[in-house]
């Protein structure tokens, strides 16, 4: 952050930079919170821009400051640092002491985010007051902040801006320091009980003077002078010395709201930005309310304004960014939930003689959040990866769709979530926020589709939503939203003209009472054509199309519900399979087997979770879109039938080319999900493969001398005893030669002609005395001879003899099974 500028050196300045790295914490903070207490705000000015740079870092991330975001409770500086930081710690006493002498800090244009930077290098003035009258002239690329605006930049700031992060340091976000003063700043800023604790420097100078305004003569091209907030009284102006006290502590609240709002949701292209803060989108949206109340023609839909996910910032934020802004999503639900039921009530006359905090509570999700986090939500639900960390961007999401929850009542809290309706009272937020509901639940399932649904975290995602959607009440209110939004205007006049003209209501066309039906109209037609264009397509939850969408990722579910089970299943098995032998630390010799035995007992596990989650989406998804036992039932067979189909064909769709199989998109969509796998075979020299677990090195190195110098003396004399069609000729195959079950192997496999056409040569193999089982038998045969009292040439001649016949055994018994 920029320094201010300063006409003499700061010896204080420089004594704190000194200490700063010799120090340990609790001893800076001791002695800074003294000089804050002691020292004059004219020597207090100097210093306090390094100071925020210290603890919260640079704008760059070079400097790391505390590490605030990585600091956990279990640390000894944690409570030090928070005590420091805390609201009426000695770190804002700071800032009320140089807001009260009104000292002005820069803060550089280039590390907002990028649509508000770029919007004033071109010269358009974004639409949030926070930032008027704060730019300089000419342009200099500098913010001239208060004391309080200026901090609350550096603690938002710190969220975004690059981290090298310290090695070995981790640790839950809801327990790093940095978290929790987030959630302190917003309890104590925006209080569900009672109002904003004073200022202790609000004083008879004020706390800051009236901004001079803007020149005529700046050449900027915004969309007007105004504030579109409802609270443009307190929000579009800071507080005065003669001001009101309690407007004078609301402005902090605002402030700290704004800035939290804006650079932590305010993350898209200049495009999206400069249509969200278009005047043709805003005077499209004036004259269709005026059309209505006036019967005037539709007007036409205004050039450029259509729909708002066509441009995207190449942003893409952490998760631990998606965490503090669903902490402030929660937040903000209960603060405005806070609000006095006859505050609620009340006719919007007498609104104005409520309080600026509940004027400020009435307003604060609708007029600061819910734009922004709309286009936030669509670019993280279309860039995020297809693993289970889209989990914060989801509880987010769910956060905000549910207000009812942070109404502060314990039986609400305490009750289940699909037992529980939703009340009647919460249709208007539905209808406010339609597409908060509709679009971005097309957008989860379109990921849904696309996610491996085996993985229980994948599968919990889905079940969370249905549980969500599935709440007695929600689904009818969403239906009810969307039958507002596509009821027609000419419909809306006829009804209006039927109501303004009844002797009942005064027979007054210019009155100012408009029906209840209509004002929701009003409400869900100007959120949608805000958000998406006038021009938008608007898609039904419950249409058609999304129906079918909803059939398929029914279909995925049944589909992941037999490939958990047959994964449960053969994880049974190799349990099963496990012998004594395995307690050597010998387990199975099956060379292609491409999970291991810790995995599959994971996967055991994950598989009864997986099964629930999804055995519950399943019941909930039938229930939203009330899919009859029938349809449920035709969809299962057809699964089962294209499993049945699959379980026999083992291979995903391919189609042949000269080089082998090639995947289709339907084949890749079967691999992602786990429906179906190539058998991973290995197909180069046997001897040549990796050395397994299960064998030892030095052996299998030995062994492959060995075989190789015999296979190399005496191959000719192999090739010709494996050409004899006798007795001999079939032992001599049976132990020198693999290529029948090499050749029925790589059959089923996408090989290339070249591979399957390469013919097979006559080898001895002896790297099966390599495996540490083949050493265990034969050491129990020798210990078995020994007791017999056979001795060590005697007891290998046995061996030889008992394997020789063995073999014999297994390969006439393999021949007669498999004749006719």
């Amino acid at each position: 952050m920029a320094a201010p500028a300063l006409q003499q050196p700061s010896f204080l300045l420089a004594n704190l930079k000194a200490d700063w790295t010799i120090k340990p914490l609790h001893q800076r903070c001791h002695e800074l919170s003294k000089i804050i207490d002691d020292y004059p705000a004219k020597e207090l000015h100097a210093i306090f821009p390094w100071l925020v740079e210290s603890v919260f870092g640079s704008l760059d991330g070079i400097l790391s400051g505390w590490n605030l975001r990585f600091l956990q409770a279990r640390s000894a500086e944690y409570n030090i640092a928070m005590n420091f930081l805390d609201p009426s710690g000695a770190m804002m006493k700071l800032v009320y002491k140089l807001q009260a002498e009104e000292y002005k800090y820069e803060f550089p244009v280039s590390y907002l985010p990028g649509p508000i930077k770029s919007s004033i290098h071109a010269g358009v003035l974004p639409d949030c007051p926070l930032f008027h009258n704060k730019i300089q002239f000419p342009m200099s690329g500098l913010l001239l902040l208060n004391p309080f605006e200026y901090y609350m930049f550096g603690v938002a700031s710190s969220l975004i801006a690059p981290k090298n992060y310290p090695p070995g340091q981790h640790g839950s976000c809801s327990d790093s320091a940095y978290f929790v003063l987030v959630d302190t700043y917003l309890k104590y800023f925006l209080p569900t009980e009672g109002n904003v604790p004073p200022s202790p420097f609000s004083d008879t100078r004020g706390t800051v003077a009236s901004p001079a305004p803007r020149s005529p003569s700046v050449p900027y091209v915004g969309y007007g002078g105004h504030s579109t907030s409802l609270l443009k009284r307190h929000i579009t102006h800071q507080p005065s010395v003669n001001a009101d006290p309690a407007a004078q502590e609301i402005w902090r609240s605002e402030t700290l709201l704004q800035v939290f709002v804006e650079m932590w949701l305010h993350h898209y292209s200049l495009e999206m930005y400069q249509k969200l803060q278009s005047p043709q989108v805003k005077l499209a949206l004036l004259q269709y309310r005026l059309s209505m109340s006036s019967m005037l023609c539709h007007p036409p839909a205004p050039p450029g304004s259509g729909t708002l996910h066509t441009y995207q910032e190449p942003f893409t934020p952490s998760e631990e960014h998606v965490l503090v802004v669903r902490l402030l999503v929660k937040h903000l639900h209960a603060f405005s939930n806070s609000l006095k039921q006859e505050s609620i009530s009340s006719s919007p006359s007498a609104h104005s003689h409520s309080s600026p905090l509940e004027e400020l509570k009435r307003v604060v999700v609708q007029r600061f959040v819910q734009q922004k986090l709309y286009v936030f939500l669509q670019h993280c639900f279309g860039h995020w990866p297809l693993d289970a960390s889209f989990r914060a961007v989801l509880e987010t999401w769910l956060s905000y769709i549910q207000p009812w929850r942070y109404t502060g009542e314990k039986n609400n809290m305490q009750a289940d979530v699909q037992n529980r309706t939703v009340p009647d009272k919460w249709a208007s937020f539905v209808q406010e926020n339609l597409l908060m509901y509709t679009k971005l639940f097309q957008g989860f399932l379109n990921r849904a589709m696309r996610t491996d649904l085996v993985n229980a975290k994948n599968a919990l995602m889905v079940f969370r939503v249905a549980k969500v959607f599935v709440q007695p009440n929600l689904s009818e209110m969403i239906q009810k939203a969307e039958q507002l939004f596509l009821e027609p205007e000419h419909a809306i006049l006829q009804r209006q003209n039927r109501v303004f003209l009844t002797p009942s209501h005064g027979g007054s066309f210019l009155s100012s009472r408009q029906p209840v039906g209509t004002d929701s109209v009003f409400k869900v037609k100007s959120h949608v054509y805000s958000l998406e264009g006038q021009d938008c397509q608007y898609n039904l939850m419950f249409g058609p199309d999304l129906r079918n969408n909803v059939l398929k990722l029914i279909q995925i579910i049944a589909q992941a519900r037999q490939t958990a089970k047959r994964i449960s299943d053969h994880s049974t098995e190799m349990a099963a399979n496990n012998s004594f032998l395995s307690w050597f630390g010998v387990g199975s010799s099956d060379h292609n087997n491409i999970f291991s035995r810790g995995e599959m007992d994971d996967m055991g596990e994950g598989v009864k979770k997986t099964h629930e989650f999804l055995d519950k989406a399943l019941d909930y998804l039938c229930q939203i879109f009330r899919l009859n036992a029938g349809q449920l039932s035709q969809l299962m067979v057809n699964v089962a039938s294209v499993d049945d189909e699959g379980a026999s064909k083992q291979l995903p769709d391919c189609i042949p080319s000269e080089n082998g199989l090639v995947l289709t998109d339907l084949g890749r969509l079967q691999i992602i999900n786990g429906h179906r796998r190539f058998e991973i075979d290995y197909h180069g020299d046997p001897e040549l493969q990796p050395i397994r677990s299960y064998e030892n090195a030095f052996l299998v190195r030995l062994m492959f001398h060995i075989s190789s110098f015999i296979n190399a003396r005496f191959g000719d004399h192999m090739e010709a005893l494996c050409s004899r069609q006798d007795l001999l000729g079939c032992i001599g195959r049976h132990y020198l030669s693999s290529s029948s079950k090499e050749a029925v192997q790589r059959q089923k496999s996408p090989v290339t002609r070249q591979i399957r056409d390469r013919p097979p040569r006559a080898r001895l193999s002896l790297r099966f005395l390599a495996s540490y089982r083949t050493l265990l038998i034969l050491l129990l045969l020798y210990m078995l001879f020994a007791l017999l009292s056979f001795g060590a040439l005697s007891s290998t001649g046995l061996v030889l003899i008992v394997s020789f016949l063995y073999e014999l055994m297994l390969n006439f018994f393999h021949k007669k099974l498999k004749t006719p």
